[in-house]
């Protein structure tokens, strides 16, 4: 048995296939993966995010200490409520996590980190909070729910009092605000509009249940990784992780190495862009029938790739997957996928995102 967020008994209830991911017991669907994915993108549904930890950073050196152990530079977080989308680097340039960061106050930051690597990176962020006489609290307490889709607000004029419901409306992406106890952001991960909240763990289930009574569809793991796949969103352990760099992951734009800021994993950084990258990553979609899975190999005539996230998309009724290739291959290109029975399916790279906002921003 893993960890269980305050929502289990939630999910048990409403029939879900519970499976582990990174060490929690957490809903796979509840019935119909495909079915919750087209409720998000056409309608809202709503996902049990309780698993990704709330770590707060306290004290007087509170950015200096972002500042030195973020890629992304915490100095673009000048008004509170501003979020930040970076990563934490080893020595080496590699992703230990990629993470949320929110300015709350000048002594005051909290982080969203994943949940696999989420004890690692409460242990190294502590390692190197003592130069800076920060706090580093894990909040426990907290359960976060993330309700997205084109109907989100309006489920959440139904479900939300005045006072919160009117602070949502006046927030613009990326940007998060206190609204009394609970503390709503808006953040995603599924490439449609909406938002994440979080809240007292003791109170989420009866918020739950609110929105699911307005008819906001549960919606599990299963369709969150569609989701964000179409949207082109990296997934830590497949996109990015301790060996690969963002430079390397799409995440360039993520890394500030414009400034003379130290932090940990720009030297190493500074290195690999000198050398020049030998691998970037970039979408694939079949052109007829087939299966992406992660680990495939993608043939062409830039030579060898490897697929990193794979999947059905239910929005394009093809398969896709993002693929690290080399740097040479170029999006449009012609290539094959390897089957799993040795065959190889036709396949394009293509840029993604693949879908945002319901709208399809590929040629088919």
């Amino acid at each position: 048995m893993g960890h269980r967020t305050p929502l289990y008994e939630e999910h048990v209830k409403a029939g879900a296939r519970i499976v582990d991911f990174g060490g929690w017991d957490m809903p796979l669907h509840y019935g119909s993966q495909i079915a919750e994915h087209h409720a998000v993108r056409r309608q809202a549904g709503i996902f049990d995010v309780s698993h990704m930890r709330a770590v707060e950073v306290r004290g007087e050196r509170a950015r200096d200490f972002l500042r030195h152990v973020l890629a992304n530079d915490v100095d673009r977080l000048a008004v509170p409520g501003k979020a930040l989308y970076g990563c934490l680097l080893n020595e080496q340039g590699g992703v230990l996590d990629d993470l949320i960061t929110y300015f709350i106050a000048p002594d005051w930051f909290r982080l969203i980190v994943n949940a696999g690597p989420a004890e690692r990176d409460i242990a190294w962020l502590r390692g190197h909070a003592g130069a800076f006489a920060v706090d580093i609290a894990p909040r426990p307490d907290l359960a976060m729910i993330a309700v997205q889709g084109p109907q989100a607000d309006a489920a959440a004029s139904r479900v939300l009092d005045a006072a919160a419901f009117a602070a949502l409306g006046r927030l613009p992406p990326f940007h998060a605000a206190f609204t009394g106890d609970s503390f709503v952001a808006r953040t995603g991960y599924t490439g449609e509009q909406g938002f994440e909240m979080l809240v007292d763990a003791h109170e989420v289930a009866a918020l739950w249940t609110r929105f699911v009574a307005q008819g906001v569809a549960p919606a599990g793991l299963g369709a969150r990784d569609t989701l964000r796949l179409e949207a082109g969103m990296n997934l830590y352990g497949h996109e990015m992780d301790e060996q690969v760099s963002p430079l390397e992951s799409g995440l360039a734009w993520t890394v500030n190495l414009a400034t003379d800021r130290e932090f940990i994993g720009r030297s190493a950084l500074l290195r690999q862009r000198a050398q020049g990258l030998a691998r970037r990553l970039t979408g694939l979609v079949l052109q007829g029938a087939g299966v992406v899975r992660a680990g495939q190999e993608v043939r062409g005539s830039f030579g060898v790739g490897t697929v990193t996230s794979g999947s059905f998309s239910p929005t394009l009724s093809r398969g896709i997957g993002l693929v690290r290739v080399p740097l040479a291959a170029l999006d449009g290109e012609v290539c094959a996928l390897a089957g799993r029975s040795g065959q190889a399916l036709a396949a394009r790279l293509v840029a993604p995102p693949f879908v945002r906002h319901g709208r399809v921003l590929i040629d088919l």
